[in-house]
């Protein structure tokens, strides 16, 4: 990337004339790559610090102190020839240039030890700077959270019904009813499923709320649960991948309870689809007042992020 601190670079080419090559200079250049033309180095471009950290295909090179801000030459002692082939050079510390732009770099061998003289090799090669490319995503925050008389699988979309008809209530026989909630959030803290509202009445006259209790034909009382029950045969324990849990006031199968504000389910840190079914009872004694008795809930879901 233009103007990086540090940058390591990697210089391959090949040696065409074996024999005796005592320096090469590697020269880094903002206008041309050909031999004829004086190097113009590139606006920023510092090799000044560099050192030789690797090399591959020959050996015994160091950074020679003849080295200049663009050209960095390579020195060694007199020694014997040098074979034909691919060779390669690691450096680290260099600056990049400022700009992004394509640069180039000429590249000569020598039988001197500081690059001076005529070359015995030349050749050259193009490099681009460029912007780095930068990838982003974001996920969104979110809760997913709906209630329905009936919901399928986990997809709130097909939620259907909010009003229950227990129909005409004996004594005799408990009246029974359910309805469903789905739930699911990517908050690290979960979430808390919560009612509010009252029992049911009618006029002055209500249904005493059940506080754990079960259920007793002939008595008056109205309570909620939400696991799958026996006596009377309603609800469904909970459902789904998520780790839910429902809250203990409502979790023991055939008893039942009525509080407002009460919590009914909550779950931990981030929490994949969960689907609570209530189970909802309404006994009522001989001389219980007639009427219509009616109730209205709300189910609220919170998350915390």
């Amino acid at each position: 990337m233009a103007g990086d601190h540090d940058v390591n670079y990697n210089v391959g080419f090949s040696i065409a004339t074996a024999g005796s090559i005592q320096s090469i200079a590697i020269e880094f250049c903002s206008n041309s790559a050909l031999i004829e033309d004086p190097c113009v180095a590139p606006y920023g471009f510092d090799a000044l610090n560099t050192h030789l950290i690797n090399s591959t295909g020959i050996s015994g090179f160091i950074v020679s102190p003849s080295s200049t801000v663009n050209k960095i030459v390579l020195t060694h002692a007199p020694s014997g020839p040098v074979n034909a082939g691919p060779v390669s050079f690691e450096f680290d510390d260099i600056v990049n240039p400022t700009n992004t732009d394509s640069y180039y770099t000429k590249i000569s061998t020598y039988t001197s030890t500081d690059a001076t003289g005529s070359p015995v090799d030349f050749g050259a090669l193009a490099f681009s700077i460029n912007k780095s490319f930068d990838v982003s995503v974001e996920v969104p925050p979110y809760l997913l959270f709906c209630q329905g008389e009936t919901i399928d699988g986990y997809d709130c979309s097909t939620a259907q019904g909010n009003l229950l008809n227990l129909g005409q209530l004996s004594d005799e026989i408990p009246s029974v009813a359910q309805s469903q909630l789905v739930a699911a959030t990517n908050a690290s803290g979960g979430y808390n499923v919560s009612m509010s509202g009252g029992t049911m009445t009618s006029g002055n006259n209500i249904l005493s709320p059940m506080a754990g209790t079960a259920s007793a034909v002939g008595t008056s009382q109205f309570g909620i649960n939400l696991r799958s029950n026996a006596n009377p045969d309603i609800g469904i324990d909970p459902e789904g991948p998520g780790s839910g849990t429902v809250a203990a006031r409502y979790n023991t199968p055939n008893r039942y309870r009525f509080s407002s504000g009460d919590t009914l389910a909550t779950a931990a840190g981030v929490q994949d689809f969960k689907k609570y079914t209530i189970s909802y009872l309404v006994n009522v004694a001989k001389d219980q007042s007639p009427g219509v008795y009616a109730t209205t809930l709300t189910y609220i879901c919170l998350a915390n992020f």
